[in-house]
């Protein structure tokens, strides 16, 4: 990092850089996250090897429609609330600011989770890569700190240079998920099948747990919201940005998992699944492409993780900064870097926090002999603990924060409609909170079976308490606020006004 000795000063009262993203940089840094190589590869082969329900295409339709309903409020109240901490500045000015705290802690828990958690599978796939393919015997926890560091170079530097590199590596995603679609069309050994559409073969036993899974899929579509001070145009650029990830993820996840079914064969894709896992998809381009168009795919795969924490980092590097501005947190995480205006602060606060948590691994899984409990396939690790446990707690939390959003938009335009249709302010917002509500208790349900448990453990309650508990204490932080700082407490959820920002702009920077 021979950047970091010329790092300028950081100032705690700018702003991020101001309109430099377009709906297309949105659009790319959402779909980023939700990692569509990764969802297809590990994603859908364990929802099919897990459940054993075949009808896991026909799911992602009826979410990406569930989301689209959501979206419709979402993005009304955007064009109204423009602020880097999207989910904690609406809940604040739509159900009050004691619950906008509360929401903010466990935004800040749910984001992290889903980040560290995928690093747990970037540092497994990339061992094994070089183990496999080049006979490189690494620990996984190597190429974790290598991929923190670059991260967070990347975070500390222009959005819209973020922006580019994710851009580039969803469209790399693309192109390798569209090539095995392709594939698995043209060899189809039962035919072009429709079975894995059908809702007979969707509304089984078990389709719970197919919701469950596959709405961790879409996580990272709700994020437009927190580059609103970035965009070009924040009242027209997070609504669109939100339906475009939302329709281009579910129709894609939808084919492609159905061309997977077509591809092994409706009546081998469970057994084929649960036998293979993610390596699925890889084989079964090895056995009917050329080698060297598997061997991409991989290497795809490991810069699909890497889109998705890069995206997620982001996001949570955005959160501490619009916490930290308003005093909610220390003040010291509101602080941009004076070049690139990026928030510093936040993104070097969440490298820390990635660094310290993937170290608590390595010490329990090494040290403390957490690793033997998985044998015969304790090499699994990182995948079975850091991946599974933190992935589908993050996945929970952004689900329970999505319900409590629709009904934020419900309690904002209550008042006043600014303009905005009853469909908009109240129906679609509330068939929102009823599904994003069902799908959270389908979640808690099934989150023995979500974490690869026979039956529930204390894992099963301690992982949703990082989340409860977190939002509980965010409260009770509110009203302390509200009396110790009455000014401080009126402003939570509310940012900087234009005007300051636009101020700012002007002001002569100190600095490189």
């Amino acid at each position: 990092m021979t950047s970091a000795p010329t790092m300028p000063p950081p100032t705690t009262t700018g702003d991020l850089g101001h309109r430099r993203l377009g709906v297309p940089s949105v659009t790319f840094m959402i779909i980023a996250a939700s990692a569509p190589l990764t969802v297809v590869a590990g994603g859908v082969t364990t929802t099919f090897a897990v459940t054993g329900v075949i009808g896991v295409p026909l799911s992602f339709i009826l979410l990406a429609a569930a989301l689209a309903v959501f979206a419709v409020g979402y993005a009304a109240m955007s064009r109204f609330v423009t602020n880097a901490g999207a989910f904690y500045a609406y809940i604040a000015q739509g159900l009050g600011r004691p619950f906008g705290v509360g929401a903010s802690l466990v935004a800040l828990v749910a984001y992290n989770a889903m980040q560290i958690g995928i690093y747990g599978l970037f540092g497994f796939q990339a061992s094994m890569f070089l183990e496999t393919k080049f006979g490189i015997v690494t620990p996984w926890w190597l190429w974790i700190l290598v991929c923190i560091v670059i991260v967070g170079v990347l975070g500390v530097n222009r959005v819209d240079l973020s922006a580019k590199v994710l851009g580039a590596l969803v469209a790399l995603e693309f192109v390798a998920v569209l090539v095995f679609d392709l594939v698995s069309l043209a060899v189809a050994p039962e035919g072009l099948s429709t079975a894995a559409l059908q809702p007979a073969n969707l509304f089984v036993p078990g389709v719970g747990a197919v919701l469950a899974f596959g709405i961790a899929a879409f996580m990272g579509f709700e994020s437009a919201a927190i580059y609103g001070e970035e965009a070009k145009d924040p009242k027209r650029t997070v609504a669109r940005a939100t339906y475009s990830a939302v329709a281009i993820i579910g129709l894609f996840y939808a084919f492609s998992a159905w061309a997977f079914t077509v591809g092994i064969g409706p009546s081998n894709i469970v057994e084929a699944s649960a036998t293979a896992g993610p390596d699925l998809m890889f084989a079964f381009m090895g056995e009917h492409a050329p080698v060297i168009i598997s061997d991409i795919m991989q290497v795809l795969f490991l810069t699909s993780l890497f889109a998705a924490l890069q995206s997620f980092h982001n996001a949570v590097a955005r959160y501490l900064y619009s916490l930290g501005r308003e005093g909610v947190i220390h003040r010291g995480l509101g602080a941009v870097r004076t070049g690139s205006r990026a928030p510093w602060a936040g993104s070097v606060a969440q490298s820390v926090i990635a660094i310290v948590v993937t170290l608590a691994f390595v010490i329990a899984g090494e040290g403390l002999g957490l690793k033997a409990d998985f044998a015969p396939v304790e090499f699994l690790y990182p995948v079975l603990t850091m991946f599974t446990w933190l992935t589908n707690t993050g996945a929970m939390g952004l689900v329970l924060l999505m319900g409590i959003i629709a009904i934020a938009v419900i309690g904002f335009f209550r008042r006043d409609r600014r303009g905005v249709s009853t469909w908009a302010a109240v129906v679609a917002p509330t068939i929102a909170a009823i599904v994003l509500f069902t799908v959270f208790v389908l979640i808690v349900a099934n989150f023995d079976v979500l974490l690869g448990q026979t039956e529930p453990s204390a894992l099963t309650f301690v992982l949703p308490a990082l989340l409860i508990v977190p939002g509980i204490l965010g409260v009770i932080w509110a009203f302390v606020l509200r009396r110790r700082d009455p000014a401080l407490y009126r402003n939570i959820g509310h940012g900087i006004e234009e005007a300051e920002a636009a101020a700012f702009d002007h002001e002569p920077h100190r600095g490189i």
